[in-house]
């Protein structure tokens, strides 16, 4: 089990840029798939972008592919997400979840949850 913080959330013009980072406390972190999900009011929870325990395989939605990137620091126990050309669509209350295994877009198959940052993007 890991426990996740999430941090760097805030207001931004469309067009912004905001980076998000997800810091994780317990054994073994570098072992665990991490990713970041979003849901907006009245949406359900939606799958934006996850990486590989050692950094070299990462996944995107659609929606944020070219956009967003994910990286992760194994040495410090954070993964960031770094969000471009931002659009109100990407408002969201943003977390970040931990799993063993593979990388999967399902919210389901994750086990470890931070409590969320919001993300607001005006036009």
């Amino acid at each position: 089990q890991v426990q996740l913080v999430e941090s760097g959330g805030g207001l931004v013009q469309a067009g912004g840029s905001l980076r998000l980072s997800c810091a994780a406390s317990g054994r073994s972190f570098s072992t665990y798939v991490v990713g970041w999900f979003r849901q907006a009011p009245g949406k359900e929870r939606e799958f934006v972008a996850a990486i590989n325990w050692g950094g070299g395989r990462t996944d995107y939605a659609d929606s944020v592919r070219g956009r967003f990137t994910i990286s992760r620091d194994n040495n410090k126990n954070t993964v960031d997400l770094q969000m471009n050309s931002l659009k109100p669509e990407d408002t969201a209350v943003y977390r970040c979840a931990a799993r063993r295994g593979a990388i999967s877009q399902a919210p389901y198959a994750y086990d470890d949850w931070g409590q969320g940052t919001q993300v607001t993007v005006s036009s």
